[in-house]
């Protein structure tokens, strides 16, 4: 997926809700999410103090993020099989929450992981 600065800019713009669904159409269509990873993945905290798993709907994104206590991280993918199969029971299994789509400036979503699954789920059965 290649995002030039413009619509980088608009999604950018918009509030958690509207980035949230972007990213679940996004990430149905394209079949995979990102991280970030450098000796561990990226974690960070949720506002109720609870850890969380940022993902991103493109690399750019996540790049995007890859600075200050992440600088240095790489943005790979996971294949949407592996976020349902492997890595969302391994955040339920850890009381870890997803972190959907944050920003330099937004710590994005947090949801349960049944309420992210349940998302990507309905947004599928449109495919």
């Amino acid at each position: 997926m290649n995002i030039n600065r413009k619509q980088m800019e608009a999604v950018l713009a918009l509030p958690g809700d509207k980035r949230f669904a972007d990213f679940i159409k996004v990430v149905a269509d394209r079949q995979e999410v990102w991280g970030l990873y450098q000796d561990g993945w990226a974690l960070v905290g949720a506002d109720d103090g609870t850890t969380a798993f940022p993902l991103w709907p493109a690399k750019e994104f996540a790049q995007l993020c890859a600075a200050n206590e992440w600088n240095g991280y790489e943005s790979p993918s996971i294949p949407l099989s592996d976020l349902a199969e492997l890595l969302l029971p391994k955040l339920e299994q850890d009381d870890v929450l997803p972190a959907v789509f944050l920003t330099p400036t937004s710590k994005g979503v947090t949801l349960p992981v049944e309420e992210l699954q349940a998302a990507v789920e309905e947004e599928l059965q449109n495919y």
